[in-house]
């Protein structure tokens, strides 16, 4: 199932209408979908360069936006909806690890989410759960969302296909490391100070 979710969503990049699917696959995949925008967003920053930022852009506010959606079903429907959707996934674990956390790190955990490949739908959702301040929660989404896609069509633009090579084959784990770096960055900042 996900391989052909995974197909339709790069097919999407070629249609008239590519910008708006774009944004509305940013919008679903921060709340219920499986497959990140990247999918789109790399073949459609590849085919027109020159558009590049203006893509990450569109795949920015649609993942914000999504955000939003994804901490409503959290907030408002966790018991009819946004359990299933956690299960579904199989990220119950992770989620409960991640609420058991939530409360002394919550805008911080969102940031640091925001600008990986781990699912943000699990962060979304569980940041409405335990019901963290909604401006915060904005804020931390759209300052890790905001560089998790302008980076790569900021890349995109300047380097094109050897770019998408090493985004595919490396980013992950480029991303991966930053991120763990930052963590205990900052758990030794609250420590030492």
């Amino acid at each position: 199932m996900l391989k052909r979710l995974y197909n339709w969503t790069l097919e999407l990049a070629n249609r008239p209408y590519a910008e708006r699917w774009l944004g509305f696959i940013a919008f679903i995949e921060s709340s219920v979908f499986p497959i990140p925008p990247d999918v789109m967003l790399l073949p459609m920053a590849l085919a027109k360069r020159e558009k590049a930022i203006r893509f990450a852009i569109i795949c920015t506010i649609g993942s914000v936006l999504g955000a939003m959606l994804g901490y409503a079903i959290g907030y408002f429907a966790w018991e009819l909806v946004g359990k299933e959707i956690i299960s579904f996934y199989g990220y119950m674990d992770e989620f409960a690890r991640f609420q058991e956390n939530f409360i002394e790190w919550g805008a911080w955990l969102v940031f640091l989410f925001g600008l990986t490949f781990f699912p943000f739908k699990v962060i979304t959702i569980a940041s409405g759960v335990v019901a963290m301040d909604p401006l915060a929660f904005l804020i931390a989404s759209l300052a890790s969302r905001t560089p998790r896609f302008l980076i790569e069509g900021f890349l995109i633009l300047h380097f094109g296909e050897a770019i998408q090579n090493f985004i595919e084959k490396r980013l992950t784990l480029v991303t991966s490391v930053t991120v763990f770096l930052l963590f205990f960055g900052f758990i030794a900042i609250k420590y030492i100070g």
